[in-house]
Protein backbone atom coordinates (compact mmCIF):
# COMPACT_ATOMS: atom_id res chain seq x y z
CA UNK A 1 0.00 0.00 0.00
CA UNK A 2 2.50 2.64 1.17
CA UNK A 3 5.71 0.92 0.16
CA UNK A 4 8.09 3.20 2.06
CA UNK A 5 6.54 2.77 5.48
CA UNK A 6 5.65 -0.91 4.91
CA UNK A 7 9.26 -1.69 4.05
CA UNK A 8 10.48 0.23 7.10
CA UNK A 9 8.10 -1.56 9.45
CA UNK A 10 8.90 -5.01 8.05
CA UNK A 11 12.64 -4.29 8.28
CA UNK A 12 12.28 -3.28 11.94
CA UNK A 13 9.95 -6.16 12.85
CA UNK A 14 11.26 -9.15 14.76
CA UNK A 15 9.63 -11.96 16.72
CA UNK A 16 11.39 -10.63 19.81
CA UNK A 17 9.80 -7.18 19.35
CA UNK A 18 6.40 -8.76 18.82
CA UNK A 19 6.77 -10.82 22.00
CA UNK A 20 7.81 -7.70 23.93
CA UNK A 21 4.81 -5.80 22.50
CA UNK A 22 2.42 -8.51 23.76
CA UNK A 23 4.16 -8.58 27.15
CA UNK A 24 3.73 -4.81 27.38
CA UNK A 25 -0.04 -5.28 27.01
CA UNK A 26 -0.12 -8.20 29.42
CA UNK A 27 1.70 -6.42 32.25
CA UNK A 28 -0.96 -3.69 32.59
CA UNK A 29 -3.44 -6.08 34.23
CA UNK A 30 -1.58 -9.39 34.40
CA UNK A 31 -3.73 -10.58 31.54
CA UNK A 32 -3.16 -11.28 27.85
CA UNK A 33 -6.18 -10.99 25.51
CA UNK A 34 -7.65 -14.30 24.37
CA UNK A 35 -8.07 -12.97 20.82
CA UNK A 36 -5.04 -12.83 18.57
CA UNK A 37 -3.33 -9.44 18.21
CA UNK A 38 -1.70 -8.97 14.81
CA UNK A 39 1.98 -8.25 14.32
CA UNK A 40 1.41 -5.09 12.30
CA UNK A 41 -0.83 -2.05 11.96
CA UNK A 42 -2.43 -1.19 8.62
CA UNK A 43 -0.95 1.94 7.03
CA UNK A 44 -3.87 3.65 5.29
CA UNK A 45 -3.10 5.85 2.26
CA UNK A 46 -4.86 9.20 1.86
CA UNK A 47 -7.03 8.01 -1.01
CA UNK A 48 -8.42 5.11 1.04
CA UNK A 49 -8.83 7.36 4.09
CA UNK A 50 -11.01 9.71 2.03
CA UNK A 51 -13.08 6.77 0.73
CA UNK A 52 -13.63 5.38 4.24
CA UNK A 53 -14.77 8.78 5.49
CA UNK A 54 -17.04 9.35 2.48
CA UNK A 55 -18.61 5.89 2.79
CA UNK A 56 -19.18 6.39 6.53
CA UNK A 57 -20.84 9.75 5.90
CA UNK A 58 -23.17 8.20 3.32
CA UNK A 59 -24.22 5.64 5.93
CA UNK A 60 -24.69 8.34 8.58
CA UNK A 61 -26.90 10.33 6.21
CA UNK A 62 -29.15 7.26 5.91
CA UNK A 63 -29.29 6.80 9.70
CA UNK A 64 -30.23 10.48 10.07
CA UNK A 65 -33.27 10.16 7.81
CA UNK A 66 -36.39 11.55 9.55
CA UNK A 67 -38.19 8.25 8.94
CA UNK A 68 -35.33 6.03 10.15
CA UNK A 69 -37.13 4.80 13.26
CA UNK A 70 -40.26 4.04 11.26
CA UNK A 71 -38.17 2.22 8.65
CA UNK A 72 -36.41 0.05 11.25
CA UNK A 73 -39.37 -0.68 13.52
CA UNK A 74 -39.72 -4.05 11.81
CA UNK A 75 -36.20 -4.98 12.98
CA UNK A 76 -37.11 -4.00 16.52
CA UNK A 77 -40.29 -6.08 16.39
CA UNK A 78 -38.16 -9.14 15.63
CA UNK A 79 -36.16 -8.76 18.85
CA UNK A 80 -36.53 -7.66 22.46
CA UNK A 81 -37.72 -4.04 22.83
CA UNK A 82 -36.39 -1.99 25.73
CA UNK A 83 -38.29 1.07 27.06
CA UNK A 84 -36.95 4.65 27.16
CA UNK A 85 -35.22 4.58 23.80
CA UNK A 86 -33.28 7.78 23.09
CA UNK A 87 -33.40 9.85 19.91
CA UNK A 88 -30.28 8.35 18.29
CA UNK A 89 -27.57 5.79 18.81
CA UNK A 90 -24.46 6.89 20.70
CA UNK A 91 -22.12 4.36 19.09
CA UNK A 92 -21.41 3.25 15.55
CA UNK A 93 -19.11 0.44 14.43
CA UNK A 94 -18.90 0.48 10.62
CA UNK A 95 -17.10 -2.48 9.03
CA UNK A 96 -15.52 -2.16 5.59
CA UNK A 97 -13.80 -4.90 3.65
CA UNK A 98 -10.94 -3.50 1.60
CA UNK A 99 -11.74 -4.90 -1.82
CA UNK A 100 -10.92 -4.72 -5.48
CA UNK A 101 -13.57 -3.81 -8.03
CA UNK A 102 -12.75 -3.49 -11.74
CA UNK A 103 -9.07 -3.28 -10.79
CA UNK A 104 -9.65 -0.40 -8.35
CA UNK A 105 -9.28 -0.45 -4.57
CA UNK A 106 -12.57 0.30 -2.79
CA UNK A 107 -13.97 -0.13 0.76
CA UNK A 108 -17.21 -2.13 0.84
CA UNK A 109 -19.58 -1.98 3.79
CA UNK A 110 -19.78 -5.48 5.26
CA UNK A 111 -21.96 -4.64 8.24
CA UNK A 112 -22.75 -1.90 10.75
CA UNK A 113 -23.67 -1.96 14.43
CA UNK A 114 -25.31 0.62 16.65
CA UNK A 115 -23.32 -0.78 19.52
CA UNK A 116 -20.14 -0.06 21.46
CA UNK A 117 -16.82 -1.52 20.35
CA UNK A 118 -13.38 -1.74 21.97
CA UNK A 119 -12.84 2.02 22.17
CA UNK A 120 -10.49 1.98 25.17
CA UNK A 121 -8.32 -0.93 24.07
CA UNK A 122 -7.62 0.69 20.71
CA UNK A 123 -6.26 3.80 22.43
CA UNK A 124 -3.81 1.71 24.46
CA UNK A 125 -2.97 -0.61 21.56
CA UNK A 126 -1.64 2.38 19.64
CA UNK A 127 0.39 3.50 22.66
CA UNK A 128 2.01 0.04 22.84
CA UNK A 129 2.77 0.07 19.11
CA UNK A 130 4.39 3.50 19.40
CA UNK A 131 6.52 2.32 22.30
CA UNK A 132 7.71 -0.65 20.22
CA UNK A 133 8.15 1.31 16.96
CA UNK A 134 8.96 4.97 17.77
CA UNK A 135 8.73 6.08 14.11
CA UNK A 136 4.95 5.58 14.35
CA UNK A 137 4.68 9.02 15.99
CA UNK A 138 4.32 10.26 12.38
CA UNK A 139 1.02 8.35 12.20
CA UNK A 140 -2.32 8.51 13.99
CA UNK A 141 -5.37 6.22 14.34
CA UNK A 142 -7.69 9.16 15.05
CA UNK A 143 -10.15 10.93 12.76
CA UNK A 144 -11.97 14.30 12.69
CA UNK A 145 -8.85 16.17 13.78
CA UNK A 146 -8.77 14.41 17.17
CA UNK A 147 -5.70 13.42 19.12
CA UNK A 148 -5.56 10.99 22.05
CA UNK A 149 -6.84 13.60 24.51
CA UNK A 150 -9.75 14.62 22.26
CA UNK A 151 -10.66 10.98 21.57
CA UNK A 152 -10.81 10.16 25.28
CA UNK A 153 -12.76 13.34 26.03
CA UNK A 154 -15.41 12.42 23.44
CA UNK A 155 -15.62 8.89 24.85
CA UNK A 156 -16.09 10.23 28.39
CA UNK A 157 -18.79 12.56 27.12
CA UNK A 158 -20.74 9.62 25.70
CA UNK A 159 -20.21 7.11 28.50
CA UNK A 160 -20.54 9.40 31.53
CA UNK A 161 -22.88 12.11 30.20
CA UNK A 162 -21.97 14.35 33.15
CA UNK A 163 -22.45 11.70 35.87
CA UNK A 164 -19.84 10.69 38.42
CA UNK A 165 -17.95 7.55 37.35
CA UNK A 166 -19.26 5.57 40.33
CA UNK A 167 -22.84 6.22 39.14
CA UNK A 168 -22.16 4.62 35.73
CA UNK A 169 -21.58 0.89 35.24
CA UNK A 170 -20.13 -1.09 32.36
CA UNK A 171 -22.64 -3.94 32.11
CA UNK A 172 -22.14 -7.34 30.50
CA UNK A 173 -22.80 -11.05 31.04
CA UNK A 174 -20.01 -12.50 33.17
CA UNK A 175 -17.59 -9.81 31.99
CA UNK A 176 -14.61 -11.72 33.37
CA UNK A 177 -15.30 -14.42 30.74
CA UNK A 178 -15.86 -12.15 27.74
CA UNK A 179 -13.37 -12.16 24.87
CA UNK A 180 -13.25 -8.35 25.01
CA UNK A 181 -12.58 -8.01 28.73
CA UNK A 182 -9.22 -6.31 28.08
CA UNK A 183 -11.29 -3.36 26.84
CA UNK A 184 -13.31 -3.42 30.07
CA UNK A 185 -10.11 -3.23 32.14
CA UNK A 186 -8.85 -0.24 30.18
CA UNK A 187 -12.28 1.40 30.37
CA UNK A 188 -12.25 1.10 34.17
CA UNK A 189 -8.71 2.53 34.22
CA UNK A 190 -9.47 5.42 31.84
CA UNK A 191 -13.00 6.38 32.94
CA UNK A 192 -13.13 5.08 36.51
CA UNK A 193 -16.43 3.23 36.06
CA UNK A 194 -17.07 -0.18 37.68
CA UNK A 195 -17.50 -3.38 35.68
CA UNK A 196 -20.68 -5.28 36.60
CA UNK A 197 -22.31 -8.56 35.63
CA UNK A 198 -26.04 -8.46 34.90
CA UNK A 199 -26.51 -10.75 37.92
CA UNK A 200 -24.83 -8.19 40.23
CA UNK A 201 -27.63 -5.65 39.71
CA UNK A 202 -30.55 -5.28 42.13
CA UNK A 203 -33.80 -3.40 41.62
CA UNK A 204 -35.93 -1.33 44.01
CA UNK A 205 -38.98 0.21 42.37
CA UNK A 206 -37.66 1.72 39.14
CA UNK A 207 -34.11 2.16 40.47
CA UNK A 208 -31.12 -0.11 39.86
CA UNK A 209 -28.23 -0.64 42.30
CA UNK A 210 -24.90 -2.40 42.62
CA UNK A 211 -22.56 -2.99 45.58
CA UNK A 212 -19.20 -1.20 45.28
CA UNK A 213 -15.85 -2.45 46.57
CA UNK A 214 -16.48 -0.78 49.93
CA UNK A 215 -19.69 -2.76 50.35
CA UNK A 216 -21.92 0.29 49.74
CA UNK A 217 -25.12 0.13 47.71
CA UNK A 218 -24.84 2.61 44.81
CA UNK A 219 -27.70 3.87 42.68
CA UNK A 220 -26.99 3.39 38.97
CA UNK A 221 -27.70 6.52 36.96
CA UNK A 222 -26.36 5.32 33.60
CA UNK A 223 -25.48 1.97 31.99
CA UNK A 224 -22.63 1.58 29.52
CA UNK A 225 -24.26 -1.36 27.79
CA UNK A 226 -22.12 -4.21 26.44
CA UNK A 227 -24.80 -6.91 26.69
CA UNK A 228 -25.62 -8.81 23.48
CA UNK A 229 -29.23 -10.00 23.65
CA UNK A 230 -28.51 -13.17 21.65
CA UNK A 231 -26.19 -14.27 24.44
CA UNK A 232 -28.52 -13.09 27.20
CA UNK A 233 -31.47 -15.04 25.80
CA UNK A 234 -29.37 -18.19 25.44
CA UNK A 235 -28.20 -18.07 29.06
CA UNK A 236 -31.15 -19.66 30.84
CA UNK A 237 -28.90 -20.34 33.84
CA UNK A 238 -28.59 -16.64 34.72
CA UNK A 239 -30.71 -15.32 37.58
CA UNK A 240 -31.39 -11.61 37.01
CA UNK A 241 -33.01 -9.36 39.59
CA UNK A 242 -34.35 -7.03 36.91
CA UNK A 243 -35.44 -7.22 33.28
CA UNK A 244 -34.25 -5.10 30.38
CA UNK A 245 -37.92 -4.70 29.45
CA UNK A 246 -38.75 -3.07 32.82
CA UNK A 247 -39.52 0.66 32.86
CA UNK A 248 -36.45 1.93 34.71
CA UNK A 249 -35.16 5.30 35.85
CA UNK A 250 -31.76 4.85 34.24
CA UNK A 251 -29.92 6.32 31.24
CA UNK A 252 -28.28 4.19 28.59
CA UNK A 253 -24.90 4.71 26.98
CA UNK A 254 -25.83 2.53 24.07
CA UNK A 255 -29.55 1.85 24.34
CA UNK A 256 -30.15 -1.84 23.47
CA UNK A 257 -32.74 -1.05 20.78
CA UNK A 258 -30.08 0.48 18.54
CA UNK A 259 -28.34 -2.90 18.27
CA UNK A 260 -31.42 -4.09 16.35
CA UNK A 261 -32.18 -0.93 14.40
CA UNK A 262 -28.62 -0.33 13.16
CA UNK A 263 -27.66 -3.80 12.04
CA UNK A 264 -27.52 -5.94 8.93
CA UNK A 265 -31.25 -5.21 8.68
CA UNK A 266 -30.51 -1.86 6.97
CA UNK A 267 -28.02 -3.21 4.40
CA UNK A 268 -30.66 -3.91 1.71
CA UNK A 269 -31.67 -0.21 1.83
CA UNK A 270 -28.17 1.11 1.14
CA UNK A 271 -27.27 1.85 -2.48
CA UNK A 272 -24.07 3.24 -3.93
CA UNK A 273 -20.46 2.36 -4.75
CA UNK A 274 -19.53 1.47 -1.17
CA UNK A 275 -22.47 -0.85 -0.49
CA UNK A 276 -22.98 -4.53 -1.35
CA UNK A 277 -26.06 -6.10 -2.90
CA UNK A 278 -28.01 -7.48 0.08
CA UNK A 279 -31.55 -8.85 0.34
CA UNK A 280 -33.67 -9.84 3.31
CA UNK A 281 -34.09 -13.59 2.88
CA UNK A 282 -37.88 -13.34 3.24
CA UNK A 283 -37.88 -11.05 0.18
CA UNK A 284 -35.76 -13.26 -2.08
CA UNK A 285 -38.06 -14.17 -5.00
CA UNK A 286 -35.93 -17.00 -6.33
CA UNK A 287 -32.68 -18.60 -5.26
CA UNK A 288 -29.79 -17.22 -7.40
CA UNK A 289 -28.29 -19.75 -9.82
CA UNK A 290 -24.78 -18.51 -8.92
CA UNK A 291 -25.27 -19.19 -5.20
CA UNK A 292 -21.52 -19.69 -4.79
CA UNK A 293 -21.22 -15.90 -5.10
CA UNK A 294 -23.41 -15.25 -2.04
CA UNK A 295 -23.20 -15.58 1.72
CA UNK A 296 -26.02 -16.10 4.23
CA UNK A 297 -25.91 -13.97 7.40
CA UNK A 298 -28.10 -13.74 10.51
CA UNK A 299 -29.31 -10.17 11.10
CA UNK A 300 -28.39 -9.84 14.75
CA UNK A 301 -25.48 -12.21 15.33
CA UNK A 302 -22.20 -10.92 16.70
CA UNK A 303 -18.57 -11.59 15.80
CA UNK A 304 -19.32 -13.62 12.68
CA UNK A 305 -21.40 -16.34 14.33
CA UNK A 306 -23.96 -18.11 12.16
CA UNK A 307 -22.56 -16.92 8.82
CA UNK A 308 -22.80 -19.56 6.06
CA UNK A 309 -20.35 -19.62 3.14
CA UNK A 310 -20.36 -22.10 0.24
CA UNK A 311 -24.13 -22.01 0.10
CA UNK A 312 -26.44 -24.64 -1.31
CA UNK A 313 -30.18 -24.22 -1.99
CA UNK A 314 -30.73 -26.59 0.92
CA UNK A 315 -29.09 -24.10 3.32
CA UNK A 316 -31.68 -21.49 2.37
CA UNK A 317 -34.60 -23.91 2.47
CA UNK A 318 -33.66 -24.93 6.03
CA UNK A 319 -33.94 -21.38 7.37
CA UNK A 320 -37.28 -21.17 9.15
CA UNK A 321 -37.25 -17.52 10.25
CA UNK A 322 -36.35 -15.91 6.95
CA UNK A 323 -37.00 -12.42 8.34
CA UNK A 324 -33.90 -12.91 10.49
CA UNK A 325 -31.39 -13.49 7.66
CA UNK A 326 -29.96 -11.65 4.68
CA UNK A 327 -28.51 -13.01 1.46
CA UNK A 328 -25.47 -10.92 0.57
CA UNK A 329 -23.27 -10.88 -2.53
CA UNK A 330 -19.70 -11.92 -1.81
CA UNK A 331 -16.97 -9.36 -2.33
CA UNK A 332 -13.36 -9.81 -3.34
CA UNK A 333 -11.12 -8.87 -0.42
CA UNK A 334 -7.82 -7.80 -1.92
CA UNK A 335 -4.76 -9.10 -0.05
CA UNK A 336 -2.91 -5.86 0.68
CA UNK A 337 -0.50 -6.09 3.58
CA UNK A 338 2.88 -7.56 2.74
CA UNK A 339 3.90 -10.02 5.44
CA UNK A 340 7.19 -11.96 5.45
CA UNK A 341 5.45 -14.79 3.56
CA UNK A 342 2.62 -13.45 1.45
CA UNK A 343 -0.11 -10.84 1.55
CA UNK A 344 -2.94 -10.45 4.06
CA UNK A 345 -6.58 -9.34 3.72
CA UNK A 346 -7.89 -6.34 5.66
CA UNK A 347 -11.14 -5.18 7.21
CA UNK A 348 -11.40 -1.70 8.75
CA UNK A 349 -13.97 -0.83 11.40
CA UNK A 350 -14.58 2.91 11.61
CA UNK A 351 -15.60 3.91 15.14
CA UNK A 352 -18.00 6.79 15.74
CA UNK A 353 -19.32 8.46 18.91
CA UNK A 354 -22.53 10.47 19.11
CA UNK A 355 -23.07 12.36 22.38
CA UNK A 356 -26.73 13.00 23.11
CA UNK A 357 -26.41 16.76 22.64
CA UNK A 358 -24.52 16.58 19.29
CA UNK A 359 -26.31 17.03 15.98
CA UNK A 360 -24.44 14.18 14.36
CA UNK A 361 -21.89 11.46 15.14
CA UNK A 362 -18.15 12.09 15.09
CA UNK A 363 -15.80 9.62 13.40
CA UNK A 364 -13.16 9.13 16.09
CA UNK A 365 -10.98 6.12 15.34
CA UNK A 366 -10.83 2.58 14.06
CA UNK A 367 -9.89 -0.99 14.57
CA UNK A 368 -8.55 -3.38 11.95
CA UNK A 369 -8.82 -7.12 11.47
CA UNK A 370 -6.30 -8.99 9.35
CA UNK A 371 -6.96 -12.39 7.82
CA UNK A 372 -5.53 -15.05 5.58
CA UNK A 373 -8.72 -17.12 5.59
CA UNK A 374 -12.30 -16.91 4.36
CA UNK A 375 -13.57 -15.40 7.62
CA UNK A 376 -12.13 -12.09 8.80
CA UNK A 377 -12.94 -12.10 12.54
CA UNK A 378 -10.08 -12.52 15.02
CA UNK A 379 -11.40 -15.86 16.28
CA UNK A 380 -11.13 -17.46 12.81
CA UNK A 381 -7.34 -17.12 12.34
CA UNK A 382 -5.89 -18.56 15.52
CA UNK A 383 -3.40 -20.90 13.81
CA UNK A 384 -1.84 -18.26 11.51
CA UNK A 385 0.54 -15.32 11.91
CA UNK A 386 0.27 -11.70 10.75
CA UNK A 387 -3.48 -11.92 11.36
CA UNK A 388 -5.89 -10.84 14.10
CA UNK A 389 -6.91 -7.57 15.70
CA UNK A 390 -4.93 -4.43 14.95
CA UNK A 391 -5.35 -0.75 14.16
CA UNK A 392 -5.30 1.43 11.06
CA UNK A 393 -2.93 4.40 10.94
CA UNK A 394 -3.38 7.60 8.96
CA UNK A 395 -0.44 9.80 8.03
CA UNK A 396 -0.42 13.03 10.01
CA UNK A 397 -0.74 16.22 7.92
Amino acid sequence: MIERVRSKFNAEFSHEKYAHFLEDIEKDFGYRPTFRIAETPFFIPKSLEHQLIEASQHLIEFIQRPDFKQLTQRALNLTTQVPNEDSHTQFLAIDFGICEEAGVLVPKLIEVQGFASIFNFQLHLFQKLQATYPFLTEWSPYLSGLDEKGYLQKLKQVVLNGHQPEEVVLLDIQPEKQNTKIDFYYCHQDLGIPICCVTDISKEGKQLYYINQRGEKINIKRIYNRVIFDELESRKDLKLNFSFTDVLEVEWAGHPNWYSRISKFILPYLKGPYFIESTLLSEVKSIPKDLENYVLKPLFSFSGSGVVFNLSPRDIELVREKDLFILQKKVNYLPLIQSPDGKVKVEVRILALWPEQDDQPTLVGNLVRLSRGEMIGVKFNQDKDWVGGSIGLFQRP
